[in-house]
């Protein structure tokens, strides 16, 4: 009875320690996405989406590529970047809203064939599978150190 009392503590403290990593990594996700959408500001991507184009364009034919932004960021960026993007949309550019994006920007062929994802649930995502790890490693070791 001592050892099967001793054993469902010791489940008990397994679930909570989970439960509370889960509760942490959702806090962490969660503040990942939130800064992430605040750091890419309309000063941003007015100069992180043409720099991005200009180096596509010289690898790409700039006809074949569209950039997708938030229909936000489009209404307040597409007079700059209309601007500044001149050659490659008199070459047959493309920008268009996406209304799946919040924040950033997606890049890619105009067929789908490859693009890249820098809007702000894309890096989120990234950063927050690299912390995920580093917040289970810590776990680990708040674990050893509670015995």
């Amino acid at each position: 009875m001592e050892k099967a009392s001793e054993e469902a503590i010791v489940q008990a403290g397994r679930n909570m320690l989970l439960s509370f990593k889960d509760s942490l990594v959702a806090e962490l996700d969660g503040l990942i996405q939130a800064e992430t959408a605040k750091a890419e500001s309309k000063a941003v991507l007015e100069k992180l989406v043409p720099e991005t184009v200009k180096a596509w364009a010289k690898n790409t034919e700039a006809g074949e590529l569209s950039v997708l932004l938030s229909e936000k960021d489009l209404k307040d960026l597409e007079k700059s970047l209309t601007a500044s993007l001149k050659a490659e949309i008199s070459k047959g550019l493309e920008i268009k809203p996406d209304k799946t994006l919040t924040a950033g920007f997606r890049i890619g062929v105009n067929n789908g064939a490859a693009f890249y994802d820098y809007s702000a649930e894309a890096l989120a995502e990234m950063f927050a599978a690299y912390l995920n790890p580093k917040v289970a490693a810590l776990m680990k070791v708040a674990a050893k150190d509670a015995k």
